[in-house]
C-alpha cells in the first residue's frame, strides 16, 4: 500500500532523519547486535533511501539491496545513494512477492524493516519474504507501528494504512515465531505504539 502525500512529507523530513540515526539505529543494533564482517543486507521499503544509508554508514553493511514499491521513492533511493555505487542497489519490488528481484533463498546476513510492514495487507506475506530469504542465523531488524497508534483518529484522519488485521506488539512477535523467527529482543514504546526489536532466522 502506497502512502499519502502527508506520509510521504512526514518521512522525508530532518526530524526523522534524525530519530532513525540517533534512536533506531542504536537501539537496533542494541537488540539485535553487530552486522558480521561483509554483511550482505536487504531494507524492504526504502523509502528515500536513507535508512540504507544507516545500514552502509552506522551499521557497516558491505552490500546493500533496497527495495520500494514506490518507483518516485525508489528513484529518490538511487539519487541519495549515488556516491555508494558499487555497494547497493536499489530496485522496485513489493515485500509481499520479491522472487522477481531476490530468487534465491537464503542470501542475505540482515533485513531491515523501517516501519514498512504495517502498510502491507497481507502483512503476514512479507514476514514469509523476510525469513524466506535470510540466511539461517540472519537477523531480521524491525521498527514498526502497531494497531494502538492505527487505530487512534489523528492516525485515521492523516495516513492512509490498512483497516483490517492490524497488529499489537504481541501479535507481531507471535507472528515471528511462527515464521521461524526467534526474537532475540524487543522493546515496545510509547504506550504501545511501537515497537522495535531482532529475530534470528531459525535453521
Amino acid at each position: 500500500m502506497l502512502m499519502n502525500r502527508i506520509e510521504t512529507v512526514v518521512i522525508n523530513n530532518p526530524v526523522r532523519r534524525a530519530l532513525q540515526r540517533w534512536y533506531e539505529a542504536p537501539v537496533l543494533e542494541r537488540l539485535g547486535g553487530p552486522l558480521p564482517v561483509g554483511a550482505r543486507v536487504l531494507e524492504i521499503g526504502c523509502g528515500p533511501g536513507y535508512g540504507a544509508r544507516l545500514l552502509l554508514e552506522h551499521f557497516g553493511a558491505a552490500q546493500v539491496d533496497a527495495v520500494d514499491l514506490d518507483p518516485a521513492m525508489a528513484a529518490r533511493a538511487r539519487r541519495r545513494l549515488a556516491p555508494y555505487r558499487g555497494r547497493v542497489r536499489v530496485g522496485v519490488a513489493d515485500a509481499t512477492d520479491l522472487r522477481p528481484l531476490i530468487p534465491d533463498d537464503g542470501v542475505y546476513d540482515a533485513v531491515f524493516d523501517f516501519g514498512i510492514i504495517h502498510h502491507i495487507p497481507t502483512w503476514r506475506n512479507a514476514l514469509d519474504e523476510v525469513a524466506r530469504v535470510l540466511k539461517p542465523g540472519g537477523t531480521f531488524y524491525f521498527e514498526e507501528v502497531t494497531k494502538h497508534a492505527l487505530d487512534r483518529a489523528s492516525y485515521r484522519l492523516l495516513f492512509d494504512h490498512p483497516a483490517h488485521d492490524r497488529f499489537t506488539d504481541t501479535d507481531f512477535l507471535a507472528e515471528l515465531a511462527a515464521h521461524g523467527l526467534a526474537a532475540r529482543g524487543h522493546r515496545t514504546i510509547v504506550f504501545g505504539d511501537f515497537v522495535l526489536g531482532a529475530a534470528e532466522r531459525t535453521p
